[in-house]
């Protein structure tokens, strides 16, 4: 029996046939773009965080990059000014600051959760600091009451890459709708995942809001009258319809990944291992379940060997990629160290009791040669 890290195809086969029905549902309706569908599921998902407002757009990045894009047509930032970034995350967080012409500023996260770090964000603001964009890495929301605080200090923006947090919780208030705005992504293999990409902008500002609408509809509220240079990032009406489907289940979906985590950290026992730790139990979705060893080659070639799928999140950081060759020289230690011991195990709402057991089973016999 192989584990896979994540079987899609299983995930969606819980509701295979609602999915059915709300393809049909856009295919008979005669209307694919910005339509009811889309309307219908923003509504839905900006009630799910408890915000005014949820912007589909087509991925992710185009969520952090049109937020961006639109505090600079209102105003708000200005080409150069900078982007208090982490070290440790995807590229797609430094991608959107560098697309709207803004600087990233790269700091250190907190060694215990691997979040961005208050401390080191305070100790990084500039005259030129206008934005804060703390990404809730693996699931667990960041530490938004400081942030919060310090962007009150210093009359800073903050924007939050959520695309690994739907549903996190802190303080009785959801991913999403902790800063000015939050970027979400439905990239399928994502806790709210779409079958394709999406992504959508959550916020309680309407000026903001109305601008985003423009901005990822080629610049324009009426056809043919663009009031800004726009894109074209729409959530298409099949993707929202779907999307509205397993919202429905989020909920359920994330308690059984919850439970999955408990079992996790009860049941591995090996000094070799350094598991995840949890600042509050609700703020953590566990998108993605990470584990640190100082032998994590030696371990993923066990996992393989037992039959369990692993995965690496993320083996470069941005600052050492190719695509960011003038920021090479920069020298994050923890990040960078982060970067060669972490380890993503299995982590699905629907592995068998007996799956996880083997993945425990294989991570507690695995041992380092002296």
């Amino acid at each position: 029996m192989k584990v896979d890290f994540l079987n899609l195809k299983r995930l969606n086969e819980q509701y295979e046939d609602e999915l059915k029905q709300a393809c049909a549902r856009v295919i008979e309706s005669g209307w694919y773009i910005l339509g009811a569908e889309t309307e219908k599921f923003e509504q839905e998902f900006a009630s799910y965080c408890g915000v005014k407002h949820c912007i589909g757009v087509a991925n992710g990045l185009d969520a952090l990059t049109l937020t961006l894009k639109a505090w600079r047509e209102l105003g708000k930032v200005n080409k150069g000014d900078e982007v208090i970034v982490p070290g440790n995350t995807y590229i797609a967080s430094v991608l959107a600051v560098t697309e709207a012409d803004l600087v990233p500023v790269f700091v250190e996260p907190d060694e215990v959760t691997h979040n961005i770090c208050p401390k080191a964000i305070e100790g990084a603001i500039s005259e030129k600091t206008k934005v804060i964009l703390p990404v809730h890495l693996y699931g667990q929301l960041a530490d938004m009451p400081a942030i919060m605080a310090l962007a009150s200090k210093y009359q800073l923006l903050v924007l939050e890459d959520s695309a690994q947090s739907h549903g996190a919780e802190l303080d009785g208030k959801k991913s999403g709708a902790w800063g000015n705005a939050s970027g979400f992504s439905f990239y399928p293999g994502k806790n709210l995942g779409a079958l394709g990409d999406g992504g959508a902008v959550t916020t309680d500002d309407d000026e903001l809001a109305e601008t985003l609408r423009a901005l990822r509809n080629y610049g324009s509220h009426i056809k043919y009258q663009n009031l800004y240079q726009g894109l074209n990032s729409r959530l298409d009406e099949i993707q929202s319809a779907m999307l509205s489907v397993k919202l429905k289940y989020l909920p359920a979906q994330t308690a059984a990944r919850q439970e999955l985590a408990v079992f996790y950290q009860r049941e591995i026992n090996n000094p070799h291992i350094t598991l995840p730790k949890v600042a509050e139990p609700q703020s953590h979705v566990w998108h993605l379940f990470v584990v640190r060893t100082s032998s994590r080659d030696a371990l993923v070639e066990h996992l393989t060997e037992c039959g369990v799928q692993t995965q690496v999140h993320y083996p470069i950081a941005p600052h050492k990629q190719q695509a960011y060759s003038e920021l090479n020289h920069l020298c994050l230690p923890l990040t960078e160290q982060l970067q060669d011991e972490v380890l993503s195990l299995p982590m699905s709402p629907y592995l068998s009791e007996q799956e996880r057991s083997k993945v425990v089973d294989a991570i507690n016999s695995f041992k380092v040669k002296e």
